[in-house]
């Protein structure tokens, strides 16, 4: 019986406790930090910035796809260190797509 107390003793310390953390976020992805607020489309809107901001992007100089943003429009290769002035939330902007193709 003794056994038994200090194995479900064990069980209950291991986990955390469910109060402390946020739960997973499939559908919101991360804008489910903002929980309930500012609205459904504003969250999605959101999204639509954040998820290109963040991600890596294929650097023009060493071809590695390590391009992350640093700031507000400069943008950083974490592999060869190039740095370049881009978009604000993508590294390339319409208009020098079109300056490409030129």
């Amino acid at each position: 019986m003794a056994n038994l107390l200090v194995l479900s003793a064990k069980k209950l310390n291991d986990q955390p406790p469910s109060f402390c953390y946020m739960p997973r976020t499939k559908k919101v992805k991360s804008a489910g930090r903002f929980g309930a607020r500012y609205g459904l489309r504003i969250r999605r809107t959101w999204l639509e910035i954040d998820i290109p901001q963040r991600q890596k992007y294929v650097c023009k100089k060493c071809g590695k796809r390590a391009v992350k943003r640093v700031g507000s429009g400069i943008w950083e290769c974490k592999h060869c260190g190039y740095r370049f002035a881009g978009g604000c939330y993508t590294p390339t902007t319409s208009a020098s797509k079109i300056l490409e193709k030129l």
